[in-house]
């Protein structure tokens, strides 16, 4: 801890502490509102979460599922409802979404264990230790057999970020962290003595998880996944912190989500931080720009809510025929479909499969591909 008046190595300015007001106006108001809706909805809301989070945060890692095949692989697990869900349906997974993918699968699998402990194990893992955190790290790398030998483990060679130019074949630096050893250890210390006297103390739980999540990844601790873990401790953080709004509000929205669709602001914003360098005397950063970004992004997923409680809304109104035209979608997302598929699928007449498509298309549960004979349709998560 760096100030006894303020545990945060940085002093927000006055303006970033009036839009701090306003965020947690927005919180309040809507954990009021959540706490009005009924089991069924906060579900649903929560499933979309956690649903956004994982495809986000896999894909900005460069994953390439999409968010509709991630639920339908999420409804596979689900089924199985036991730890081993994975191995037991690997092949059949593998089957559907094709083997050529199958790394990002398991980093989707993996990411969906760590955010669903997270969520679940929130209040348990304070204070949060270094056990902890290797706790998650092997978690999400469980299913990648490449990784077993270094899941939960500090890194032991170097692994700085390097960007390569193949148009010119140079390589520039993007994060020169701690060497691996005593250094990353003793940085990794610091960071957790810092982060558990400061997280309930503070009046402003975001800020202190911006800058845990950023030192976290300057020091960039594990030989892989650091960028999904330290989006996954920022939400723990966030939950761990002394705001019951903000602790109501995080399990329904994804911050990632909007971070995924600023990922070049995101890049910037952290490059910018610090130049690409590790510090051991974290006021030695520029953490005021990384809080705007983390504040911008969660004010963002705040608004996403009240879109899907609408579209929530427009599922109870589906008619029948579409309601079972939708569940053809889903037990295959990647298919693209004819009226003709979803007529053999579902044992119904054209016209009712066109109307069905174009309420579903009207809700915006499903996207049209082409056009003409050549029409196709997919679905939309």
């Amino acid at each position: 801890m760096y100030s006894n008046e303020n545990p945060l190595s940085f002093h927000p300015s006055l303006k970033l502490e009036r839009a701090l007001k306003a965020l947690q106006s927005a919180l309040e108001g809507l954990a009021r509102d959540l706490d009005t809706v009924d089991q069924d909805e906060r579900a649903w809301l929560h499933r979309w979460a956690l649903i956004s989070t994982i495809g986000a945060s896999t894909r900005i890692e460069n994953a390439v599922l999409t968010d509709a095949e991630i639920e339908w692989v999420d409804t596979a697990l689900s089924e199985e409802g036991h730890p081993l869900a994975f191995e037991v349906k690997r092949t059949a997974i593998l089957d559907q979404l094709s083997q050529d993918r199958e790394r990002s699968i398991e980093e989707v699998v993996g990411c969906r264990e760590l955010l669903s402990l997270v969520y679940l194990q929130a209040d348990d893992m304070f204070p949060l230790t270094e056990t902890i955190i290797r706790g998650l790290h092997q978690e999400l790398l469980r299913h990648y057999p490449a990784a077993k030998r270094y899941a939960g483990c500090y890194k032991i060679t170097p692994n700085q970020v390097v960007a390569v130019n193949h148009e010119t074949a140079t390589h520039r630096i993007v994060l020169d962290p701690t060497p691996p050893g005593p250094q990353t250890e003793t940085a990794m210390r610091a960071l957790l003595h810092w982060y558990n006297a400061t997280i309930k103390a503070h009046p402003w739980p975001l800020m202190v998880a911006s800058e845990f999540v950023f030192r976290f990844l300057a020091i960039h601790p594990f030989q892989d996944g650091n960028g999904r873990l330290g989006r996954a401790l920022f939400l723990l953080a966030l939950m761990q912190g002394d705001d019951p709004a903000l602790q109501r509000a995080v399990r329904f929205i994804s911050i990632d989500r909007q971070i995924e669709r600023h990922r070049p602001l995101y890049y910037i914003t952290l490059q910018q931080a610090s130049n690409g360098t590790f510090r051991a005397d974290p006021r030695a950063y520029a953490l005021e720009p990384l809080a705007w970004f983390f504040l911008k992004m969660m004010d963002l997923s705040l608004k996403d809510v009240t879109v899907l409680r609408q579209r929530y809304s427009a599922l109870q109104r589906l008619s029948e025929s579409a309601t079972r035209v939708l569940a053809s979608f889903r037990l295959a997302p990647e298919r693209r479909l004819t009226p003709a598929d979803l007529m053999s699928e579902t044992g119904l007449v054209r016209r009712t499969v066109q109307n069905a498509l174009r309420s579903l298309l009207e809700a915006r549960f499903i996207q049209r591909l082409g056009a003409g004979r050549g029409t196709r349709y997919q679905l939309v998560f």
